[in-house]
This record gives C-alpha cells, structure tokens and sequence, in this order.
C-alpha cells in the first residue's frame, strides 16, 4: 500500500514508519526538514517550506507530486487548526482513498473542566468517543492574543474538535480519527518524565505532592504503542469513518506514576502529600484534581486487535535512559526551588510533630 505521512520524523512518527515500512508499504514522508527522518531504507522524503506547524498555504505547490505518488492513505501527524485540516481534505480528496487524522483527548468536556474553562460538575469517566466533547473552543487561547512573531502563536487557534469535522465531513476522502493520550517515550520533546526525573537524579529523598493531586488520573501511551494503534488504522478498512482512543489500559494514579519513574532508577526516595489547604500559591496544581481525564480505549482494542506491546516498566526504562542522556535545554529554576520545598516539608512536619 501507498502510504503518505504527513510530518513523521519527529516523536511519534519514527516508529510508525519503522513499522509500516516493516509491514511492506511505500512510505513517503512530507516533512518540513526541522528534525532529521528516520535512517529507513525505502522511505522517500519531501521536504516542504520552513513555516508555522498550521500554515499549510503551500500545499497547492505539491500537487504534481502528490498526485504521482497517488497515496492510497494520508496520515496527518500533525493537524492543529481548523485550516490545516481543510488543507489536507481539500488537496487530497481526488488523490487519495482515505485519510487517517491524529487528534487529542483533550477534545472531551472533561478536559475542558479540567483546566476549568468548562462549568458544571466533573465528568464520569472513563470516556469513551461518544463522550461528550468541550462547548468552549481554543483551550489554550488567551484573552490577549500572542504576538505575531511568538512561536507560539498557533497555539491561539489550536482545535482538535475543529480538526476532526473537517476531517470527517468529508464524503469522498473517508477518514478515521485517533484521539491520542498523553503519550512518553524517547525524543519526547515536552520531557513529561522530567519534573520528577529530575528530582531523583539531583538526590532529592521527597517530592512533594498535593494530596488531591496524587489520586489525579490520566490516561497515558508509550510512544511506539501509540505508532502502533495508528499502523493498525492504517491499515485497517474497517477503520474507514470510526473514532477511536489510544491509550494504555489502566491509568496510574499520579502517585503510582511517580513510583514507577522512581523503580526504574533505583529511586530511594518518597512521596510526600499535603493537602491543597495546606500548601502555599506556588505549590498548588493550576487544574481541577477532582477531573481525572481518563479515557475508555476498548473500541480499538476490540476492533482493531490492539494491545501494547512494550511492558510499562521497560517503556519506563527506555524513556529514564533517553532523559539522562538528552535533557532539556533550558530549565526554568523556579520550577526546582528545593530549598522552598525543605522549607515547607520542615514547616509541615513540625506542626505534625
């Protein structure tokens, strides 16, 4: 099969093209050159213009191209606004059979109370697709909006739900939608192991915790099993019009999560909990802890045969060892004030006492 991946050499996209060029598809990768592809032989590259992540004007450039390689599938990587995704829809519906969407489960409502930009009381979880969706668009929009020449300044129209009704309203260019977890791994460029990695490695024996946010649940994914669920939707023709989530089976609790990270380093240390009450502004989580933002992911396990591959203790493993190899650039100090924390930790443990 034809396949064309739009984005694809940056974090999620590696194994899935490992896996695909493994299963003996044609893989092209369009890409605008910023991280280096996959080493892969029989993986064809195009390299498109260095412009914001949703800025697909240009797209109308490549059609001579895209219309020789006649890909039978589009997988879009990296679709974030309601025009990027028109782009893709509109270039490819006389090209391509079908088209596979990656999305977010931040499309639910109980994402939107989460960050408390939804009323009402939190949501039941877990969510399955039928859940509802958040009423409020553009969560990460300001009531200011970023300046022109701010990296950043896609994130204002930044919309998952606006991305799968373009995707999917679309009667000649079907497509199936993945709603994508919080998903870790090597080249993980959020670093979502960090915030407590760190502390271990620095010989830290207690990581505070706020008490409501240690039973805080959120549903994760392990890169190349996410790569994974999407090669199945590729390949799948019974995915043709269905949603489906992604994500390990069983959401850890916060605090079991950061046991886990602690297992793989040999980490001696506890987690100590305080009650939001007690913890001074700068310690309190900025989300509504009792919102878990948990997902339901039996449809593609039934559908599509999914199942992990990688044990959470080796994914683990494998994420701790590219973390302490590539940490991130720069590191805001305020976020590691350790002397704040055995500050407040004495503070506490002497009124105990």
């Amino acid at each position: 099969m034809r396949i064309l991946v739009i984005g694809g050499s940056g974090f999620i996209g590696p194994p899935l093209v490992r896996e695909l060029c493994d299963a003996g598809h044609e893989l092209t990768l369009f890409h605008r050159g910023r991280t280096p592809a996959t080493e892969l032989s029989g993986v064809d590259e195009i390299e498109c213009p260095e412009r914001e992540i949703a800025d697909r004007s240009y797209y109308s450039d490549f059609l001579p191209r895209f219309r020789e390689l006649a890909p039978q599938v589009v997988i879009d990587m990296i679709p974030t606004t309601e025009a990027s995704a028109r782009a893709v829809v509109e270039t490819f519906r006389d090209i391509a059979e079908r088209l596979v969407t990656i999305s977010s489960q931040d499309v639910y409502r109980a994402y939107g109370v989460l960050l408390g930009i939804e009323a009402g009381a939190p949501q039941a979880v877990p969510v399955n697709e039928s859940a509802a969706v958040r009423e409020r668009l553009f969560p990460y929009r300001g009531a200011e909006p970023r300046a022109a020449d701010d990296p950043r300044r896609w994130m204002d129209d930044y919309e998952k739900i606006l991305v799968e009704r373009t995707a999917r309203g679309d009667d000649q260019l079907p497509a199936t939608v993945l709603r994508l977890p919080m998903v870790y791994g090597p080249h993980d460029r959020q670093h979502r192991l960090f915030e407590y990695l760190k502390r271990m490695l620095d010989g830290r024996r207690t990581i505070l915790l706020c008490e409501e946010m240690a039973a805080w649940r959120w549903t994760r994914g392990f890169v190349e099993d996410v790569a994974h669920a999407i090669a199945l939707a590729a390949q799948a023709p019974q995915a043709v019009g269905r949603v489906y989530n992604v994500g390990e089976r069983e959401a850890l609790p916060l605090r079991e999560w950061i046991a886990a990270i602690g297992a793989a380093v040999d980490w001696p240390g506890e987690v100590v909990t305080i009650p939001y009450r007690d913890l001074p502004p700068p310690f309190r989580p900025q989300i509504a802890t009792d919102q878990d933002l948990v997902a339901d992911t039996s449809r593609i396990r039934d559908e599509l045969d999914f199942a992990e591959r990688v044990p959470r203790e080796e994914a683990l493993a494998r994420t701790v060892a590219w973390e302490r190899e590539h940490p991130p650039e720069r590191v805001d100090p305020r976020q590691f004030d350790y002397a704040a924390e055995d500050e407040l930790l004495a503070r506490i443990r002497g009124e105990e006492a």
